[in-house]
Order: C-alpha cells, then structure tokens, then sequence
C-alpha cells in the first residue's frame, strides 16, 4: 500500500500574525463611524472568515441592512483605520521558527489566507518567507473561508489531495473549512477560541501557537523528509 506524504496548509492572520484583535479594533471603529454600534465580541466571533462574508452575516445577526455602496465604504474605512495599528502588529512567538523547520525537513507547507494579497503583503513579510513559499489568498478563488476553496488551491500548488493535508488556524472558520476539504486540522489558541470550541470545529489537536507547536512537533508526527501515513 503506498504511502503518501502529507502536506501543511498555515493560515496566516492569528495563526502566525498576532494581530486578531487590531482586525476587531478595526471592525468595531469602522461601524462606528456608520452609527452601528456593535459589541466587540460579537466582532470577534465572526472574524476568519472572508470580508464579504463577515459583514453579511454580522448584519443579518444585528438586523441591519446595508446598500452595497455602504458595505464598500464600511470595508474602506475599516482597512484605512487597520493600517493604523500596523505598528502593533507582529509575528507571533515562533512563526518563523516553526517555518524554518517545516522547510528544513523538507515538509511540504503553504500559506492559505481569506486576506487580498494586497493588504497580505506587510504581514507575509514579517515572516521572511522565501519567494519559493506557495501563498494562497483570497483573489485566487471564488470562494473564502468558511468554503473550503482555498485549501483546494493550496494543496493543488503543492501537488498533494487535500485529504493528504493538515490545515493550522486559530479560528473555527478555519477548521470548518478544513473539514469541508478533507483535511486534518489543528487549533491554535492565539485568535481567542478556546480548546472545546475548536475542537468541537474539527482540530483533533489543539496547541498555544506557533512556537507551542514547534516544542511538540512530535505530536502531530512531522518528520524529516516528510510526514508520513499509511491510509487505511
């Protein structure tokens, strides 16, 4: 029986970026500056999945309506006042160490976000990728998560099924998603799920974050030359 190696699939925001709470900062002064006053946990709760998506479901959950040309202005704005807290925004404790490693052992892995590249860019910087890393983000698919689109593209880069990956976030959008495609998951806990609820989304582990994992790579069997499974 062959067996195959197995691919990780990293979302970005909250995952490797330690940055959930300036998107929800963002949110909550953009609807605001509308007159929509929305608890910021609420905000939380939604955050993960794509743009267009999060502000439709927010508004049917609030009782709101709003024309098309006002949700472009509310997501304008709140992109505007995002990059006002850039210079709060960091990797999180052992991004780049966890990468280093899955690149050092020769194990496939891919960068999957629901973010445009455009507003991206700043933030896969600070990872200091190689330009050979495959990076998946919202413009080169239809649909974000909690669709399982991106993944689908991600391990096609890659060259591996989406039942043969491990897909990494911090939020249950990303599990989910995860679990739409296929694919194993694991939590992080560094977006501000706890370990039931993410669970309960799909990861059959759950870590800290980035550099929780790396200590304990052992756990979910990363090894040199690939991470290997034997399908029943």
């Amino acid at each position: 029986m062959k067996i195959r190696d197995t691919a990780f699939l990293f979302d970005l925001d909250g995952t490797l970026i330690d940055n959930v709470y300036q998107h929800v900062l963002a949110w909550k002064e953009a609807l605001d500056e509308i007159g929509i006053s929305v608890p910021t946990w609420r905000l939380h709760r939604k955050l993960g999945m794509s743009g267009g998506l999060f502000v439709q479901a927010l508004m049917a959950e609030i009782g709101t309506a709003l024309t098309s040309d006002e949700i472009a202005r509310l997501r304008e704005s709140y992109r505007l006042i995002y990059r006002g807290y850039a210079g709060t925004v960091h990797a999180l404790p052992g991004a780049k160490e966890l990468l280093r490693h899955m690149s050092d052992a020769e194990i496939p892995w891919a960068i999957v976000t629901s973010a445009h590249r455009s507003s991206a860019l700043s933030r896969l910087a600070m990872l200091e990728l190689s330009a050979q890393v495959p990076v998946v983000t919202r413009d080169m698919v239809k649909h974000a998560k909690p669709d399982p689109d991106l993944f689908f593209a991600a391990a096609e880069l890659l060259d591996v099924e989406t039942k043969d990956c491990i897909v990494v976030g911090d939020s249950i959008w990303d599990l989910i998603a995860a679990r739409r495609a296929q694919a194993l998951g694991i939590g992080f806990l560094s977006g501000g799920y706890g370990s039931e609820e993410l669970i309960k989304a799909g990861a059959y582990c759950v870590f800290d974050g980035p550099a929780d994992m790396l200590s304990k790579i052992h756990e979910v069997g990363a090894r040199a030359q690939g991470v290997r499974i034997t399908p029943g």
